[in-house]
């Protein structure tokens, strides 16, 4: 057990402990450990806004980072809005699906919300466990927030195509996470939803858009990379990332 070296209450009060080994989700054959802060009681939007510029991410009232006795494979990234260029496939994102209606919805259960969930998790995820998530794993991995959390709703013609879910910060937004219809043919609705989440920070005037972890040699996050500029957190300090854009779709 650790404590933050800062003067400032109640952010001096945190700890931080690290969890045993566990089977790495992104690189096969690897062990994983994540630092998590406690208490999460004490983890206000503030205190989070802090941790998330240190590298942290959230799953549920659970705050934490990669850890890895052997491993800095994971890079957390962030978007510079005001840089931001869309690439060819982005806009045509735009084009395609510029018409669907989003709106801010409590964050609280709905079946539907929870039926997609898992439509999305069997044909993106299957075998990972997140497939089979019941009521109660799902609301705590999404619905349970000590910070500004907005859940957003996106619909076409009333038809549910997309749940996000951002956490609020005084310099940007932390997209949490994001799931959609895996049945359209031809969409990219994952990359529409970094594009118009880039745009709410941009009308908002906040500067950046954290998008959690980077990790070159896997799939499910190299996409990040297509979104230019990219800036990581490496030694300490945010600075533009010479990546190779990966997949732009999500």
């Amino acid at each position: 057990m650790s404590r933050l070296n800062d003067s400032n209450l109640p952010f001096s009060l945190l700890q931080f402990y690290s969890t045993a080994p566990y089977a790495c989700s992104y690189l096969p054959g690897q062990s994983a450990r994540s630092q998590v802060a406690t208490p999460s009681h004490l983890i206000s939007s503030e205190v989070y806004g802090e941790l998330v510029r240190a590298g942290f991410r959230r799953s549920g009232v659970f705050t934490y980072r990669p850890k890895c006795d052997h491993c800095q494979a994971c890079i957390p990234v962030r978007v510079p809005v005001d840089r931001f260029t869309p690439s060819r496939s982005q806009r045509r994102s735009l084009r395609l699906h510029g018409g669907l209606q989003a709106r801010e919805l409590p964050l609280a259960f709905r079946e539907e919300h929870y039926q997609l969930y898992l439509r999305y998790q069997s044909a993106r995820h299957a075998g990972g466990g997140m497939d089979q998530d019941s009521h109660e794993q799902y609301t705590h991995f999404l619905l349970q927030s000590r910070v500004d959390t907005r859940l957003i709703e996106f619909t076409d013609d009333g038809a549910l195509r997309m749940v996000s879910i951002v956490d609020v910060l005084s310099d940007g937004l932390s997209s949490v996470y994001t799931f959609f219809d895996p049945t359209l043919p031809a969409a990219s609705l994952g990359t529409y939803n970094i594009v118009w989440q880039i745009a709410q920070c941009a009308a908002n005037e906040l500067p950046h858009l954290y998008l959690g972890y980077w990790i070159r040699d896997s799939r499910k996050m190299a996409y990040k990379a297509g979104f230019r500029p990219i800036e990581g957190l490496v030694d300490g300090r945010w600075r533009d990332l010479p990546v190779q854009p990966g997949r732009t779709g999500c």
